[in-house]
C-alpha cells in the first residue's frame, strides 16, 4: 500500500496543502486550534508520516547532530557517543553516526553527507593527523568544515582542531591535556619503578599519539631518567599485541641471560593498545606486574573487567562527549563557537604496575 499523501491529508481536512503543511511541519504561521486539529486527526487517520526535510526547512532546524568516529566499537568512542547522546537528548535531537577508520577524507565524506541533510551540528572525534598520506585529505575536510559553518552549521571537535580549518564561527575544540597528563603518570611511575621504560605509541603524526609520547618523555627527563624507547604499531588494540610480541621476545632473552635484567614497564599511549600489549605477553607465558608493569591512558569502561587492573590516566569521555556538542539556535547547554573547552583527567595507578615485591605478595 502506496504512503499517504500530504495533499490527501489536506483533502480529507478540507484544507490547502500548504495550510496542512503549516500544521505537520511546524512552522511559526499556524492556523486556528480547530483548523490544527482536524488537519491532525486526518493525519492519524491516514497514518501519514510527515517528511523530516520539510519539517527542517519549516523549523530551519532538521533536529540532528552528525556525530564522526573513527571505530564505535572501540569503548573510547563509544563513551564519546554516550555523552552526545546526553546533549542531544537535552536539545530534542537526534545523532546521526558514521564511523571512518580515522582517514580524514572518509569525514570529509561523512560531513557532506550530514550537511545535505541539513544536519543542525556536527561532532567530530577521533585523533587528528598530519602525515603526508593524509595532506589532501586534511585539505578537502577543512574546507568541507569552512563551509558547512558559513552556511550556518556548527561543528565540535574532540582533541585537537582539524587542520587547516579556518571557520572562525560556530566551531569550538574540546581540548585535552594529553602531553601534561602523560608527563604526570611517567613522573608518578618513575617514583617507583627502577628498571627501563618503553613506549608504545601510534604512527607518528598522530597528534593525540605523539602528544602522549612527547609528554611521557618530558615526565622521565623531569624526574631525572633517559628517554624511554618508542615503538610505532597501529593505534588500536591489533598494533598493541604486535608490540606486545616483540616486548616478549625481549623479556624473555633477558630473563635466560639470568643477568639481573630490570623488569620493564611499558606505557601504552591508549588502553585498547595496553589490553594488546598485556594479551601479547599472557600468550607468551608471561605475567603482569611479576615480568613487566603496563600502563595506558583514557581509563576505558572495559577495564573494569581486565586483570590485573590497569594503571591509566582516567579521562572525562562522556563529559567530553557532552560538551562537544555546539549550541544550536533551537537551545541546549553546550560551548559556543571559536571557542576551546579545557578538560582534565587523572592519574590512576592500579595493580598493573606495582612493583614486584607488592605484585609477589
Amino acid at each position: 500500500m502506496a504512503a499517504s499523501t500530504l495533499t490527501e491529508v489536506a483533502r480529507l481536512a478540507g484544507v490547502s496543502p500548504a495550510t496542512a503543511s503549516r500544521v505537520l511541519n511546524g512552522s511559526a504561521r499556524t492556523p486556528g486550534p480547530d483548523i490544527a486539529d482536524r488537519v491532525r486527526k486526518a493525519a492519524e487517520s491516514l497514518g501519514y508520516i510527515p517528511n523530516a526535510q520539510a519539517q527542517g526547512l519549516a523549523k530551519s532546524s532538521s533536529g540532528l547532530i552528525g556525530l564522526i568516529v573513527h571505530d564505535i566499537a572501540d569503548p573510547y568512542f563509544s563513551a564519546i557517543a554516550r555523552g552526545v547522546q546526553a546533549a542531544a537528548r537535552d536539545q530534542h535531537k537526534m545523532v546521526l553516526l558514521a564511523t571512518t577508520a580515522g582517514t580524514p577524507d572518509d569525514e570529509r565524506a561523512a560531513v557532506a553527507a550530514f550537511a545535505a541533510r541539513r544536519a543542525d551540528s556536527i561532532v567530530i572525534a577521533g585523533s587528528r593527523s598530519i602525515r603526508q598520506q593524509d595532506r589532501e585529505g586534511n585539505a578537502v575536510l577543512a574546507a568541507e568544515l569552512d563551509r558547512y559553518c558559513r552556511n550556518g552549521g556548527r561543528v565540535g571537535v574532540v582533541g585537537h582542531p582539524v587542520v587547516g580549518a579556518s571557520a572562525p564561527e560556530g566551531y569550538h575544540v574540546v581540548a585535552v591535556p594529553n602531553e601534561d597528563l602523560a608527563a604526570e603518570l611517567a613522573r608518578e611511575l618513575a617514583a617507583f619503578h627502577n628498571g627501563d621504560f618503553v613506549v608504545i605509541g601510534g604512527p607518528q603524526g598522530l597528534l593525540t599519539s605523539d602528544d602522549r609520547v612527547r609528554g611521557f618523555q618530558r615526565g622521565l627527563e623531569s624526574a631525572g631518567l633517559p628517554p624511554a624507547e618508542v615503538l610505532r604499531s597501529g593505534f588500536d588494540r591489533s598494533g598493541g599485541y604486535e608490540a606486545g610480541l616483540a616486548l616478549a621476545k625481549r623479556i624473555k632473552v633477558g630473563q635466560s641471560a639470568a643477568s639481573g635484567a630490570s623488569r620493564l614497564c611499558i606505557f601504552a599511549v591508549n588502553d585498547v593498545m595496553a589490553i594488546g600489549a598485556a594479551a601479547a605477553l599472557r600468550s607468551e607465558g608471561l605475567r603482569i606486574p611479576r615480568d613487566a608493569a603496563i600502563a595506558g591512558f583514557d581509563d576505558i569502561e572495559t577495564l573494569r573487567d581486565f586483570r590485573p587492573a590497569l594503571s591509566t590516566v582516567r579521562l572525562p569521555l562522556e563529559e567530553i562527549g557532552r560538551l562537544a556538542v555546539p549550541v544550536t539556535a533551537t537551545g541546549g547547554q553546550a560551548p559556543d563557537g571559536g571557542t576551546v573547552v579545557p578538560v582534565t583527567g587523572q592519574v590512576t595507578l592500579r595493580r598493573s604496575t606495582e612493583a614486584v615485591a607488592e605484585a609477589a605478595a
